[in-house]
């Protein structure tokens, strides 16, 4: 399969259809986490249904990620990509024109197939048609940029929501999907190997799809109904078994999505394990980060989208040096470093009580950001190099579709647990709250129904005077309790990211392009 070099026309223009379309996908997440309030406002939606809202796309997305990965590598890695493009900008387009919360997850749904077949695509293309001996710098490059636009999402998210124009996060995906597309049928050749077997795992994907499914729906059917309810343990144990079924499938079938030997490098291995804790502490922080700021303390959406901006210019800064590093010294130690700096910075986060608002940023939020940014800065580009430097050339889409996986099910499960935890988190605490409040029995039982809404809840009607400014308090020191142990955990899985890294990367197992 003929490559190309960087600094060449094709090559750039690769680069450059490769960065829209990741920046696009990924900006949708990252700019929908600020604009949640907004959104909860505006249509009127729950706690659970913002959970949904993200666990949709999600859902479908680390489903059939694996899925889109290998059909690029069978059918043609542009022509899956451009189909991907074009479903995800249509499923945009519905989403921003949604009139309620059902028919936005539903079109969250379509979203998320667009992605599943978008996303590996711009690295696989960077993959196998990007010159060996500049391979690392091109993925160094897509990691630093599309990572800095992603956390510019925050900043759009919030300056259009105070704006009222919180459907403008889907509809700017438009206009960039088109120009992506536009470049890659006039300047990107086709992409794939001719001899792979195009046969398509449909039972690996029917199978993980319905597991996922299953045990993010018990997750967050968990606040409402309880443990002890059938449609949670059920729920969890039936996505349970069709997983270890998928395993299996992928074990015993001729045509895996997921080729389990891939695992039996231990590098492979360790580098996902790696992706999968440190994504989900990263989404579960800055999810309720975002609501404490917007929710708790008095932040307006576009302050709080400001207020990752350090976490930019460190990428700028730092992202590509971190890769070229790598790339002479081998990526262990950064890999180990890194998330271990993340989740310090998680740490530093949770302890965070209520704050006089933007005024206390540089004194409460920001020192946790910087030392969070300066981990994620050292680990995203040695982190996604080592993806596709420790298997071969001829699995790249597949490599890059099962770290994109791992992703996306660290961020549903992220989302659906961790919910589910704040929840239990926050009525645990409302209740030693309302122990110091002087109200009748029945208006504690209507003030804990609120726990859904988490930062959101409101003080019912009836609850007048000094007892409403005392609920308020209570709401808003039940959300910060809640607030802080999420994000322990959050650090938590980051050192636990540290660990699998020590445990199982090496040097050795990554190509020396």
């Amino acid at each position: 399969m003929a490559t190309v070099s960087l600094g060449s026309p094709a090559g750039k223009w690769i680069m450059v259809s490769a960065i829209l379309a990741s920046a696009m996908a990924f900006i949708d997440g990252t700019a929908l986490n600020v604009v949640l309030p907004a959104l909860q406002q505006s249509l009127d939606a729950k706690g659970a249904d913002l959970f949904w809202i993200l666990n949709a796309y999600l859902l479908m997305l680390a489903s059939l990620i694996l899925i889109g990965g290998s059909l690029g590598d069978k059918l043609g890695r542009k022509k899956v990509f451009m189909i991907g493009i074009f479903i995800f900008i249509t499923g945009s387009a519905l989403c921003g024109l949604s009139p309620g919360v059902f028919y936005l997850i539903v079109f969250r749904i379509i979203q998320g197939i667009g992605g599943a077949l978008m996303i590996p695509g711009s690295l696989s293309l960077i993959s196998s048609s990007i010159d060996a001996k500049e391979r690392g710098k091109a993925i160094g490059t897509w990691s630093a940029i599309t990572t800095v636009v992603t956390v510019g999402g925050p900043v759009l998210g919030g300056a259009l929501a105070d704006a009222g124009l919180w459907r403008y996060i889907f509809f700017i995906n438009i206009p960039i999907g088109i120009v992506a597309l536009l470049i890659l049928w006039r300047k990107v050749a086709e992409s794939k190997d001719d001899n792979t077997d195009q046969t398509i795992d449909f039972p690996g994907a029917i199978s993980i799809a319905s597991g996922l499914a299953l045990l993010t729906f018990g997750f967050l059917r968990m606040p409402a109904v309880g443990f002890n309810s059938w449609q949670v343990y059920g729920s969890l144990a039936l996505g349970l078994l069709l997983l270890i079924v998928f395993i299996w499938i992928e074990g015993t079938s001729k045509h895996p999505m997921m080729p389990l030997n891939l695992f039996s490098n231990k590098t492979f291995s360790g580098i996902n394990l790696l992706t999968f804790f440190l994504y989900a502490g990263l989404g579960g922080g800055m999810l309720f980060m975002s609501l404490n700021m917007v929710q708790v303390q008095g932040y307006s959406q576009l302050q709080s989208g400001l207020t990752f901006l350090p976490f930019t210019v460190l990428m700028i800064s730092i992202a590509r040096y971190a890769g070229a590093i790598a790339d002479k010294k081998g990526p262990r130690l950064l890999l180990i470093i890194g998330p271990a700096l993340a989740g310090a910075g998680l740490l530093i986060l949770s302890f965070i009580k209520q704050t006089a608002g933007p005024s206390d940023y540089w004194t409460s939020f920001f020192p946790g950001v910087l030392v969070f940014g300066f981990g994620m800065s050292l680990t995203v580009a040695p982190l996604t190099a080592t993806v596709m430097g420790s298997v071969s050339d001829h699995f790249s889409g597949t490599a890059s579709g099962i770290n994109n996986a791992m992703t996306r099910i660290a961020n549903v499960f992220a989302n659906a647990i961790f919910g589910a935890l704040a929840v239990l988190f926050f009525s645990g605490a409302m209740q030693g709250e309302l122990k110091k409040l002087s109200l009748k029995e029945k208006d504690k039982k209507t003030v804990m129904e609120q726990s859904a809404n988490l930062g959101n809840a409101k003080v019912p009607a009836g609850i007048d005077g000094s007892n409403k400014k005392a609920v308020e308090i209570a709401y808003h020191n039940g959300f910060i309790s809640a607030y802080g142990n999420i994000m322990r955990i959050c650090a938590g899985l980051g050192f636990l990211g540290a660990l699998m890294s020590a445990v199982f990367i090496r040097n050795s197992a990554v190509k020396k392009e």
